[in-house]
């Protein structure tokens, strides 16, 4: 997907977004982020949308990740019409837009050779940043509608892509430790898309390639149910699983995104 799809997503799945959280009401919990209301969820993807803005709109002087608190401060400088931590209820949603709207700005505004910090493969920093807030705002869009029960799926498209930032992205830029004694492999299939990943789990490491084949365990469905199902979002009973359940249940259980690292 180019940069401006990307950004468009960033838009669409905001929008959509800021109405479901707010039909949902702000104490209301979110199930697939456990401790979580609404009111905490839709403050994450403001603050998360003004860091990523930070980096691609000050990448000489961009806040990175120490403290919380330390990077609320950092924002704020940056952002001081924004970086309010946090305003109150009755203009949160209305805060929420604000920030989609300035990382959109950020984005459009950015040139094409934009030298930033990044922390995924990509063919362009701007790319990186683009991709990751689009799917970022994709995901939780999901968690906001999930507690009125009207949730909508994904462009295939835009699904497929999402799946390839988590499994040859995401999940493979960092040291891991994941408890298997010998390597156990899983495939995904699209199938309105026609797009296969090849992924391989092994004690410290997880390698993707695009491919299909024989696998421990197979994962088969629409680009959408497999992008919620290995977000982590929704059942596995969604898709139709082959083989040894037991390998997607340790995808499951040890892999979530934290910060910028894993959801």
């Amino acid at each position: 997907m180019q940069v401006a799809r990307h950004i468009e997503a960033i838009q669409r799945e905001g929008r959509s977004f800021a109405a479901a959280a707010r039909r949902a009401g702000f104490d209301t919990p979110v199930p697939t982020c456990p401790g979580w209301s609404t009111r905490d969820l839709v403050r994450h993807l403001g603050e998360i949308h003004l860091w990523a803005a930070a980096h691609v709109a000050h990448p000489d002087n961009a806040p990175h990740y120490a403290t919380e608190a330390e990077l609320l401060t950092g924002l704020s400088e940056r952002w001081p019409e924004l970086g309010t931590f946090w305003v109150e209820d009755d203009e949160l949603i209305d805060w929420y837009l604000r920030t989609n709207a300035n990382l959109i700005h950020a984005l459009e505004t950015a040139p094409a050779d934009l030298d930033a910090w990044t922390f995924l493969p990509a063919p362009t920093p701007l790319a990186m940043w683009a991709r990751r807030q689009a799917h970022e705002t994709a995901i939780h869009r999901f968690d906001a509608q999930l507690p009125g029960n009207d949730v909508s799926p994904y462009d295939p498209g835009f699904a497929s892509d999402g799946i390839d930032e988590l499994v040859s992205g995401i999940t493979t830029r960092r040291h891991l430790d994941v408890p298997v004694t010998r390597p156990q492999t899983m495939v995904l299939h699209a199938t309105d898309t026609g797009d296969s990943w090849f992924i391989t789990l092994e004690a410290d490491s997880v390698t993707t390639r695009r491919a299909n084949g024989s696998a421990d365990v197979t994962v088969t469905a629409d680009a959408s149910t497999v992008y919620l199902v290995m977000w982590n979002r929704i059942d596995d009973s969604a898709a139709r699983i082959t083989g040894n359940e037991e390998v997607l249940d340790t995808w499951h259980r040890n892999f979530r995104v934290r910060w910028y690292q894993s959801d």
